[in-house]
């Protein structure tokens, strides 16, 4: 009976506004208590300028974006007088202060040890990539740990070093249903013993739509590789970056240049005999550019149809032109075009920019671009004429001709990588 008449005198007393209020405000702590228990791995979409992005939303985000919003709700009632307002801000402060302490509790318990996640990663694979996060036993909350999933690459830039494949890459990464990896994996040559969890790991989360992709150019030119892929994926899509073998190959030679400058000269390490004309075509910058003898390995086991040849020089004069044929190939829409490019005459190619705005282009890194050393014409001659009859074979496997023959007659200019 005594606790009957105390709670009449307190309604008789608080204002039935303060008491909705109050009510009101205890409503939306339980929602920020349900919102804060994945506070750590719940991320929105974000399309904004053809690129999607991942917003992650923070703990201390959410708490002042629900105070404010409280703050205002209490603000928003002309109808309330000074003295229940001030009760009506005091109640909400004191949630306020509830809220912040409850955001130091789960932080706390959000924490997992390095074995706990790892053992999480394990149950995630056997779930069909499901990860949950649960911070307590009352409040269980599934979130998951990333935005998307974890796949194997659907496309790979197999070759060619030094063909221009770090620029298709990062040309193909502005498209919005692209995600690649920007270090070269070197799974399929270098890391195979690893697993393959441990190669799909290495790849960024993708949503339904999009493709995983991968770029290590050395894959072209390993004997295992190609198997190694096949066994992976069968179906998977090809792409090869080829470049005029000649230039490729000087390219190839002052990138090692500038890491080690006590190698000897091209000249001395493009021939067996300079004098009686032997070209050395054990040596790997020579040996790279013998295109038909590496695409013969990878036709044994993928058909043209799952190759699709990229010219280098073309990826320079005309990247739109390119860029249109490789989203074609890998059943994208046409997003990057020429609106997506901004040609630098010092680098001497073609730097990416937002087509919005009027921002400074981005262009590759001081690794690209170098100025080749001058090669005797002589060399460059001989070299051409070596190359000739394995391009012509090259032509043929692939149904192309890249005319690098045209090259030989004019003038040897100094190219850029």
């Amino acid at each position: 009976m005594a606790f009957w008449s105390s709670t009449s005198v307190f309604t008789s007393k608080v204002p039935r506004k303060i008491l909705f209020m109050f009510t009101l405000s205890l409503s939306v702590t339980y929602l920020f208590y349900s919102l804060m228990s994945c506070y750590n791995s719940l991320q929105f979409p974000l399309q904004e300028n053809y690129v999607y992005q991942g917003r992650l939303v923070t703990e201390e985000t959410t708490f002042v974006t629900l105070r404010e919003k409280l703050y205002s709700a209490s603000q928003g009632f002309t109808e309330f007088t000074e003295a229940e307002r001030t009760t009506s801000v005091s109640i909400l402060q004191e949630h306020a202060e509830a809220e912040q302490r409850t955001v130091e509790w789960i932080r706390t318990q959000a924490s997992p040890t390095k074995s706990a996640a790892a053992a999480y990663r394990t149950t995630a694979l056997e779930r069909e990539h499901q990860e949950f996060s649960t911070t307590d036993s009352e409040l269980r909350v599934n979130c998951t740990s990333d935005y998307g999933e974890k796949k194997l690459p659907q496309a790979i830039i197999i070759g060619v070093k030094k063909g221009g494949t770090r620029a298709l890459l990062e040309a193909l990464r502005v498209h919005p249903d692209v995600r690649a990896v920007g270090n070269e994996p070197h799974f399929f040559d270098r890391n195979y013993e690893k697993g393959l969890d441990w190669y799909r790991d290495l790849m960024p989360s993708t949503l339904e739509g999009q493709i995983t992709m991968e770029k290590t150019p050395s894959y072209f030119v390993t004997n295992h590789a190609p198997k190694r892929i096949h066994s992976m994926a069968r179906d998977i899509k090809l792409i090869i970056v080829v470049r005029n073998p000649v230039t490729r190959a000087i390219s190839d030679y002052t990138q090692t240049l500038s890491k080690k400058p006590e190698i000897p000269t091209f000249e001395v390490l493009a021939f067996k005999n300079r004098t009686l004309g032997l070209i050395d075509a054990s040596w790997s910058a020579l040996r790279i550019g013998i295109y038909a003898l590496h695409l013969e390995s990878w036709m044994q086991y993928f058909p043209l149809s799952q190759m699709h040849f990229v010219s280098g020089e073309r990826l320079i004069v005309d990247p739109a032109g390119e860029m249109a044929k490789v989203q074609d190939f890998l059943g994208l829409k046409r997003i990057v075009t020429d609106k997506h490019f901004y040609f630098n005459k010092t680098k001497g190619f073609p730097c990416l920019k937002k087509p919005e705005d009027s921002s400074t282009p981005r262009c590759l890194g001081k690794s690209k671009g170098r100025t080749h050393p001058k090669i005797d014409p002589d060399v460059i001659r001989r070299l051409h004429k070596f190359y000739k009859p394995f391009n012509m074979m090259f032509y043929q496997m692939t149904g192309q001709n890249f005319e690098w023959e045209l090259e030989e007659d004019s003038e040897t200019r100094s190219s850029q990588d």
